[in-house]
């Protein structure tokens, strides 16, 4: 599996395969930390699913009631807390009052409704981990580096550079570049800490263009001030000169890199929200299920590394957007679990419940919204 780059039919299979692998874990993942918190503080589950749609196996334990099931669709999965969805009296198992979900402290169901998030970004950090570990950190690689009279060669970057800091900050991802040179003028200088022939050193580096960035989309202006060349690719289309390589680090700084990279990627989903609610990122910029699928599984195909560290954006994406207050998510729940703290009195339960809907079919109308708006870019 050290290389599952694959061609043509064969390939695109193999990418879906890994995407729903991807995908289907995190969320089950996701579900077992709300089991696992809703076990340790006695609430009644009803059941745990893995998959949705028609049961393939089902088992249901003999000490908790709880119903283990695998089903059809690999899609997602479910933890269903008994009284979750009606509020009051029983659930399906015969759970007592106080057991069931919405009969619980508002403090105790935040913990649950929290800790499925919190379980992904473990798991994120873990799997950062063990790729930065096995196989190093991916860093930027410059390529040919253009010919320009006005900049001094020791102002510039050079052929085989390896990027690792800029002013003091971590290269993740070229929205790092983005936010440290934005606003920045041609002929301001900025301090790169990078791998030079195998020698971690520092350079100054006078910018080539004007660093005037929209949102984090626009790379390429990047690699313009950085004075990176282009070729053309096999398609006639000329791409920037700029790879990867991985570098590893020592044991302890490996292990700070990788909460930093997670911490890193979370900050990038906030930006990136940012700029869509600014509007300063269209929507065309997103991607829904179908879209979704079709990224993870052509960047994990790319190997074991990637297949890890796409995983580990999958579960910190997941772990956020759970937490957003948008009604039917996780977080939403916690904003009602909070006013009935505060004013020591639910929203009705009815109110809550016809809320969460109208959320989820909007969800659903905006991920296959995004999804259009992708087909149409094509």
């Amino acid at each position: 599996m050290s290389n599952l780059l694959i061609s043509g039919v064969g390939g695109t299979v193999l990418s879906i395969i890994l995407a729903i692998i991807i995908l289907l874990a995190m969320i089950c993942v996701h579900e077992f930390g709300h089991f696992v918190a809703g076990r340790i503080l006695h609430f009644k589950i009803d059941e745990f699913s893995v998959g949705f749609g028609p049961a393939v196996l089902k088992r249901r334990g003999k000490k908790n009631g709880v119903l283990f099931s695998l089903r059809a669709i690999p899609l997602g999965g479910y933890c269903a807390f008994a009284g979750e969805d009606a509020g009051v009296g029983e659930g399906e198992n015969g759970a007592s009052a106080e057991n069931t979900f919405n009969k619980k402290k508002p403090y105790q169901r935040i913990i649950v409704l929290l800790a499925g998030a919190f379980f992904n970004y473990i798991l994120a950090i873990l799997l950062i981990l063990t790729a930065f570990l096995s196989f190093g950190q991916p860093c930027y690689k410059m390529g040919a580096i253009k010919p320009d009279d006005s900049v001094p060669i020791e102002y510039s970057l050079q052929e085989g550079d390896l990027l690792i800091e800029i002013n003091g900050n971590n290269i993740f991802s070229a929205p790092d570049l983005i936010y440290a040179l934005k606003g920045k003028n041609k002929g301001e200088k900025v301090v790169f800490t990078l791998l030079r022939q195998g020698v971690q050193t520092q350079a100054e580096v006078i910018l080539r263009a004007d660093c005037d960035f929209k949102n984090s989309s626009e790379t390429g202006k990047v690699w313009k001030a950085l004075g990176c060349d282009t070729y053309e690719g096999d398609d006639g289309n000329l791409y920037w000169d700029v790879g990867s390589q991985n570098v590893k680090f020592s044991f302890f700084n490996t292990v700070g890199r990788s909460f930093a990279y997670s911490l890193n990627t979370a900050s990038t989903v906030f930006r990136v929200l940012g700029e869509l609610l600014s509007g300063n990122l269209g929507l065309n910029a997103m991607g829904g299920p179908v879209t979704t699928i079709r990224l993870t599984g052509q960047m994990a195909a790319q190997g074991v590394n990637s297949f890890l560290l796409v995983a580990a954006y999958i579960g910190v994406n997941l772990a956020i957007f759970n937490l957003l207050p948008i009604p039917s998510l996780d977080g939403s729940k916690v904003v009602f679990c909070l006013i009935e703290w505060i004013f020591k009195k639910p929203v009705p339960r009815k109110v809550e419940a016809v809320i969460h809907t109208v959320g989820l079919i909007l969800i659903i109308a905006f991920a296959v919204l995004v999804d259009i708006l992708q087909f149409a870019r094509c």
